[in-house]
């Protein structure tokens, strides 16, 4: 990104000739990721937009205002280097040029708070998760594995700090990382988030620069999520009372507890089998039992996972447990039979 220090290493793993899903809301920092990658000639990007239905017309107008942009960005492409939609960027090539852009679009609806209600989720998780199905479904039809999104540095703040009040251990503490891979509906979607050490502001520097235009979510003044808490009230009245900018702190926090998790969890057993081996359970210490369980439930797509959930996972490997059945998140139960753990 102009002006910004993007890790290489995103354009290195990732480079501009494959084709990759884009996660596009149509605001302000989904619409700066496209603008980013386009201008570094990522050019067969799939613009993936869901339609959550919780701000009624306002939730349609978002999906328009998306498939425009993508259809904008390939005629921009016609004949032209790159001159970039809203943006003062790009020469007009010196010959012609055969269109040089293929973004596809794909849109999905889904009912957000029917699921919230029917899975017994709040209405943030419901509309992470049916995001990610729906990620997961278009990169299955579309062979297609990664996806960028455009989580920022303040998002890895909020969320750091969601998990800690939340009592996460560090697997929760460092649940955003730059490139993760999370397996849905035995799809294994690796997320891509190349502004995770680029700030807020930054982005709207970006934003204003290259006059690029966005939707407005109202619901993200709305102080009952708490994320939008954290934001507009917690981090502001810790900077203030604290006298520091704590912001840089906490993320290299989180970047730190990120780099250790992955080694552990490159040291834990396979979570990708539907039984979880009790025995192999029992050999691990402590702190590996619980990691183990966590990564294992997230494979089996059992959502919104505290330490109470990952402990009564665990007593089930107990020698002596009392019971064979506990009870999870989402209507879910985890059964122990002949040795294993299963999900029903």
């Amino acid at each position: 990104m102009e002006n910004l220090d993007i890790d290489s290493r995103v354009t290195h793993d990732f480079p501009p000739d494959g084709r990759y899903l884009i996660g596009v809301s149509g605001g302000r920092d989904s619409v700066a990721l496209l603008h980013w990658l386009i201008s570094l000639r990522y050019e067969r990007l799939i613009v993936c937009h869901l339609n959550h239905r919780l701000r009624g017309r306002s939730s349609d107008a978002d999906a328009r205002f998306v498939q425009r942009l993508a259809e904008r960005y390939n005629q921009a492409f016609v004949g032209q280097a790159p001159r970039l939609p809203g943006s003062r960027i790009g020469k007009r090539s010196a010959r012609p040029t055969t269109p040089m852009s293929d973004l596809h679009f794909e849109l999905g609806a889904a009912n957000v708070r029917a699921l919230a209600t029917k899975q017994k989720m709040s209405i943030e998780t419901a509309a992470r998760e049916a995001r990610y199905a729906f990620f997961a479904e278009t990169a299955r039809r579309r062979n297609c594995r990664a996806i960028f999104v455009a989580h920022h540095a303040d998002d890895l703040v909020e969320t750091f700090l969601i998990n800690l009040f939340r009592g996460a251990g560090n697997a929760g503490l460092s649940a955003m990382r730059e490139i993760s891979t999370r397996r849905i509906d035995d799809v294994d979607l690796t997320i891509v988030r190349p502004f995770l050490c680029v700030w807020r502001k930054e982005i709207d520097h970006y934003v204003r620069d290259h006059r690029l235009r966005f939707r407005e979510d109202a619901t993200n003044k709305n102080l009952s999520p708490l994320r939008n808490r954290i934001r507009h009230r917690i981090v502001p009245y810790l900077e203030k009372t604290l006298g520091r900018n704590i912001r840089q702190n906490v993320w290299r926090t989180a970047m730190i507890a990120a780099e250790e998790e992955k080694w552990m969890e490159s040291e834990l057993p396979d979570s990708t089998c539907a039984g979880l081996s009790v025995p192999t359970i029992r050999a691990l210490p402590i702190a590996f039992q619980r990691r183990a369980i966590l990564k294992w439930l997230r494979a089996q797509n059992i959502y919104d996972i505290g330490f109470d959930a990952v402990e009564r996972v665990r007593s089930l490997a107990d020698r002596d447990a009392g019971v064979a059945k506990v009870n999870l998140p989402g209507n879910r139960h985890a059964r122990r039979r002949a040795g294993k753990i299963f999900i029903e």
